[in-house]
């Protein structure tokens, strides 16, 4: 499909954001190899996996910090390499670091970017004004950002890439190191933001923060697309709840996954003498496990039933657990365009 036909295409049917074989490779490094997924407008999609998968790299190419060595990506019908300087005007970015000054404060912050996004200086102060009150940042609006706590700059972060007021959002693992109660707010805040009709692309290693926000989700791991679907579905995949035996000892732990193999045709996934079972029902199976084990006097020392994890989800996808991956080569090999 060229530019020109995705130009005219109605709106209503149209994504958001389209990624068609996108592809970057860092010298020898692949850090994207033919990723695609769509975007309906006003939806949150998540991009999901550990660092190394490749989430940041797309983002980066989405709004045009870097060129694609393969494949196209739209935002808005607009081809991120043909025209970066027109898909600019139409998005908003927070990445996972704060792009505020920590000597200016909050109001001057925002100032400053409305005038470099070229609002019209009639609207900066107002616009100002009218994000720091939504982003609870009204009474420390004159303070200097460095006197702020995280979860402050974090929300001041994410009101500077709305100043403009762009129709899409990219926020790339925006709750990373926030507290509950900051995190919670901060979820908040995007659930308005696509009730007014903005599209979100929210990359994150938290299956839970997916799971809340995100109608659909892609798990990308080392730089491909292994699933595209709801958080629901990507949970069933492997059942709802997960059971955790603690053997206690290495040699006792590889004897009951041999013989829950064996009995319940199940293997678990093993981690030196901790054992997991997925399971749509956890109570019925934990009931067939003790008794298979109690069999053969393999009575689990600690047992824990808890709803499946992003970690859950990405081993069943792909062997790995999120903590065994590299960062992302996309915040380390190249810096934004010259």
């Amino acid at each position: 499909m060229t530019a020109e036909s995705a130009t005219t295409q109605p709106a209503a049917a149209r994504p958001a954001i389209r990624v068609e074989g996108l592809g970057k490779r860092f010298k020898d490094l692949v850090a994207l190899d033919g990723v695609d997924f769509a975007v309906p407008p006003g939806t949150v999609f998540g991009l999901l996996g550990p660092n190394g998968a490749g989430k940041t790299t797309t983002i980066r190419i989405l709004t045009t910090i870097v060129r694609p060595s393969a494949g196209r990506a739209e935002v808005l019908g607009t081809d991120v390499v043909a025209r970066p300087a027109a898909v600019r005007r139409l998005i908003g970015l927070a990445g996972q670091y704060a792009a505020v000054d920590p000597n200016l404060t909050a109001r001057e912050n925002l100032r400053l970017i409305g005038r470099l996004t070229q609002l019209p200086r009639h609207r900066r102060d107002p616009r100002a004004a009218d994000l720091l009150a939504r982003f609870d940042l009204a009474a420390a609006a004159d303070r200097p950002v460095r006197t702020y706590s995280g979860g402050m700059r974090r929300r001041l972060d994410v009101a500077a890439a709305l100043v403009p007021e762009p129709p899409v959002l990219f926020l790339d693992e925006p709750t990373t190191g926030l507290d509950p109660q900051s995190r919670t707010a901060l979820w908040e805040l995007i659930r308005e933001l696509v009730a007014e009709g903005t599209t979100v692309l929210l990359t994150t290693q938290y299956l839970e923060e997916a799971d809340r926000l995100a109608q659909r989700v892609a798990v990308l791991a080392e730089g491909r697309v292994v699933a595209d679907d709801t958080p629901h579905n990507l949970k069933a995949r492997l059942g709802t709840t997960v059971l955790e035996l603690g053997m206690g000892e290495d040699p006792r732990a590889a004897r009951a996954a041999a013989l829950l193999t064996d009995r319940l045709r199940q293997r678990p996934e093993r981690d030196g003498a901790l054992l997991r079972l997925p399971s749509p029902d956890g109570s019925l199976l934990l009931m067939d496990v003790l008794h298979a084990l109690e069999a053969e006097r393999l009575t689990p020392r600690t047992i824990a039933v808890r709803e499946s994890s992003l970690d859950d989800v990405y081993l069943a996808l792909t062997g790995h657990r999120t903590d065994d991956r590299a960062p992302d080569p996309g915040t380390t090999l190249e810096g934004p365009p010259s």
